[in-house]
C-alpha cells in the first residue's frame, strides 16, 4: 500500500510541475535559452597615449587568460624620456565571437592640441578559435611632451 502511495504522489507531482510550466509565457522560455554572454576588457595608460581592448561576445565556451601590465617610468637625464609602456598577453580559446584592438596615439599635441594617431589595429574573429598574441606598446616620448587626456575603448 505504501509503494502506491508513494507512486500516485509522484505522479501528482508530475501534473502539478507539467501544468506550471504549460502555463508559462513563450517569452520567458525564450529567455532562460538565450543568454547574451559578454566579457570586455578595456586598458588604458594616458601617459603612453594607447588603449587595450579585448572583448568576448555571444560565446558558448570561453576560457582565457590575458595578462596586461600598465607602468609609467620617466627618467630625469639629458633627454627626459618618457618610457611608459602597455604590455598585453592574450592566451584564450573561444567558441563564439572575439574583438582584440589597441591604439597608440603621439603624446606631444600638434599645434591644434590633436594628438596624432601613431597606429592602430582591430582584429575580429568569429567561430571557434585560439588567440595567443603578445602586443607591446611604448610610447617613448620626450617627458615635456605632456599625456593624453582622454582615450576611448575601441
Amino acid at each position: 500500500m505504501k509503494g502506491a502511495e508513494i507512486v500516485y504522489l509522484a505522479l501528482v507531482l508530475a501534473a502539478l510541475v507539467a501544468t506550471a510550466i504549460a502555463d508559462m509565457p513563450a517569452s520567458y522560455d525564450t529567455a532562460l535559452n538565450k543568454m547574451n554572454t559578454l566579457n570586455v576588457l578595456c586598458v588604458k595608460n594616458y601617459q603612453a597615449g594607447v588603449v587595450f581592448t579585448e572583448s568576448y561576445t555571444d560565446f558558448e565556451h570561453l576560457d582565457k587568460d590575458t595578462t596586461v601590465v600598465s607602468r609609467n617610468l620617466r627618467f630625469e637625464d639629458q633627454l627626459g624620456t618618457n618610457e611608459s609602456a602597455l604590455d598585453a598577453t592574450v592566451n584564450s580559446n573561444v567558441i563564439g565571437r572575439a574583438r582584440l584592438s589597441w591604439r597608440s596615439l603621439d603624446t606631444v599635441p600638434n599645434t591644434r592640441g590633436r594628438h596624432k594617431l601613431l597606429g592602430s589595429n582591430a582584429e575580429d574573429l568569429t567561430g571557434v578559435f585560439s588567440i595567443n598574441k603578445l602586443i607591446q606598446l611604448w610610447s617613448n616620448s620626450s617627458i615635456n611632451g605632456g599625456i593624453i587626456e582622454w582615450l576611448p575603448c575601441i
